[in-house]
């Protein structure tokens, strides 16, 4: 056939001229091979925009610009979903009516320089479909504005963070400073006037109530509560799993969080156990508490308000609070600006911020966000069988470390050994016992020092560092792992961690870096030729352009040295 070429007799039409991506699996897009020969299943390639424009009304006769009209003073941003299931249902009809564009794609195909979740396109257009309008802002980052007159409304994503480029953890200050802190957010940013806040406290309670800001800081009421915290996203460290196998894709976390995803604060609040005494206790079987979050979030159509519970169990163990300050300052609008939640040893998406609403109930809460997300699924779960029930819902977080330094694919310098740090953390009232290094892929493991790791503590990460022995050279895979006071640790591979989700990366921590041991007496040498040819030793791929050794040197090898052939 013309302009067909077979493909090593293998009797495959060559596709020019990325089939070489596709054969490695490279290529952004790759077709669905169906070896069953069932044509009733050929639907499944086809990307569903025509059957979704089929049936439904035309977008001017569902636009109502009433959705998203605030609704209380001083409060910019929100709007109260939860309570006008009318509301609702016309929000998700206006939702199922447009095409959106489609999640940025991480996983199968290359991850770019910059990142367009930033760039908010998805979240702009469902903004715009119930009602609202958005504004760009001249600092890249962009913000929600559901009425013109609210300009002043907060970013959703500002990246890099106040101006400050991403920076490494100082191993002897656990305390992760606030502008450092990792963000991670479900909805818009509302900007809620801290004297027009309260909070409302209702269902299976003996008697509703609500407070206001100046309650929850009246000491006489409620005695305040001062604690370091590490709070972790269940998505830290995904990278490692996507970089094995590609998972679930979301409108939002479909991003490859690395180690970064995970911060520790000193939070000051009350205990939401004496908020609940405050109010006369628990009745009816309550056994759980939901929290309600000011932002709006999108999930499969449907428009909400960010919602999750925790057990009374967890909050009688005086293990939640309500918080107004992060290390010693307000709470800053992007971490939940007046009140939030804050959910010892637990996920952070338990941590509800812009905390509006505390309901007493009798099972876990039903809400979108925890009863179809953050699930950890069995390894045969996926796009073509998933079910929330088959999920476990993720509450506590595993044992986990990270190496912070160095980088992965650094090349390194070193005289013998190499200096690592990193974190380590245990969820559910754990902590990290013992942290362990090891410099040959996790055959031999070296005991970073008890005096080089932070202080216990109960809710909080331990900071290391150590000195890791190191002969060998060229790359190798530094690998980290902890155990907790439990004498739980990590496993060993990323297939063990492996599911749908990309949930909790809880394996041990495998770095690849380049080792060059200036102990050696060749490798001193060459290091000191590079710099006087002016020449760097990285990038590795880079061939050197000086001579590696003379002529006369070469010659004067080989005739102290038999030849590489022989006669007989």
């Amino acid at each position: 056939m013309q302009g067909t070429s077979i493909d090593r007799g293998l009797g495959r039409a060559l596709m020019p001229p990325d089939e070489w991506k596709l054969e490695q699996g490279l290529a952004s897009s790759i077709p669905l091979l169906d070896q069953t020969g069932d044509e009733s299943d050929s639907d499944v390639t086809n990307s569903g925009d025509e059957a979704k424009a089929d049936g439904v009304a035309k977008e001017e006769e569902l636009f109502d610009e009433t959705l998203a009209a605030e609704e209380r003073e001083g409060w910019t941003g929100y709007v109260e979903w939860e309570e006008y299931s009318e509301k609702k249902a016309k929000a998700e009809r206006i939702m199922k009516s447009r095409t959106f564009p489609p999640p940025p794609e991480f996983q199968l195909g290359p991850i770019p320089d910059t990142n367009p979740v930033l760039e908010g396109v998805r979240w702009k257009e469902w903004h715009k479909a119930i009602g609202g309008r958005l504004t760009a802002v001249p600092d890249e980052s962009w913000e929600i504005v559901l009425k013109e007159k609210h300009k002043d409304m907060l970013h959703l994503l500002q990246f890099p963070y106040n101006g400050e480029p991403p920076k490494r953890l100082v191993t002897d200050k656990p305390v992760t400073p606030n502008p450092l802190h990792f963000v991670r957010n479900h909805g818009g940013i509302p900007d809620i006037d801290p004297v027009k806040w309260d909070l409302k406290i209702d269902g299976l309670v003996k008697n509703g109530t609500t407070l206001t800001l100046a309650d929850l800081q009246n000491e006489t009421l409620f005695p305040r509560v001062t604690k370091l915290v590490t709070l972790q996203c269940s998505g830290t460290r995904r990278i490692e799993q996507i970089s094995l196998y590609a998972g679930e894709g979301d409108e939002m976390i479909n991003a490859p969080w690395a180690e970064g995803a995970i911060g520790t604060a000193k939070y000051t609040g009350v205990s939401l156990k004496k908020v609940i005494k405050h109010c006369g206790g628990l009745v009816d079987g309550g056994k759980h508490l939901e929290f309600y979050g000011a932002d709006t979030y999108f999930k499969h159509s449907e428009v909400m308000n960010y919602a999750v519970s925790v057990p009374w169990s967890k909050v009688k163990a005086n293990e939640v609070l309500l918080v107004w300050e992060m290390n010693d300052e307000p709470l800053p609008k992007i971490h939940g600006f007046p009140t939030r939640v804050v959910v010892m040893g637990y996920i952070g998406a338990r941590s509800v911020k812009w905390l509006y609403r505390i309901k007493a109930l009798d099972k876990p809460t039903r809400a979108p966000v925890q009863s179809k997300e953050y699930l950890y699924f069995n390894q045969q779960v996926g796009k073509f069988n998933q079910l929330p029930t088959f999920g476990i819902q993720i509450q506590e977080m595993p044992v986990s470390s990270a190496i912070m330094e160095p980088w992965t694919k650094q090349v390194v310098i070193h005289r013998g050994s190499i200096k690592v740090k990193g974190w380590a953390y245990s969820g559910g009232g754990r902590w990290p016992e013992r942290v362990e290094v090891s410099a040959d892929g996790g055959f031999s493991w070296y005991v970073a020092p008890p005096e080089n790791m932070s202080k216990k503590h109960k809710f909080a990460w331990r900071t290391w560092e150590m000195d890791l022995p190191c002969e060998v050279e060229g790359w190798i895979e530094i690998v980290a792992r902890t155990w907790d006071n439990s004498l739980n640790t990590q496993p060993l591979e990323i297939r063990s961690a492996w599911n749908w989700g990309l949930h909790v990366t809880s394996s041990c921590h495998r770095i690849k870096i380049y080792s060059v041991n200036k102990k050696r007496e060749l490798t001193a040498k060459r290091l000191k030729e590079f710099k006087a040819h002016g020449e760097p030793l990285v990038p590795l791929t880079l061939p050197t352009e000086f001579a590696q050794m003379s002529r006369e040197e070469y010659d004067a090898f080989w005739e102290n040295h038999d030849p590489r052939d022989v006669d007989e």
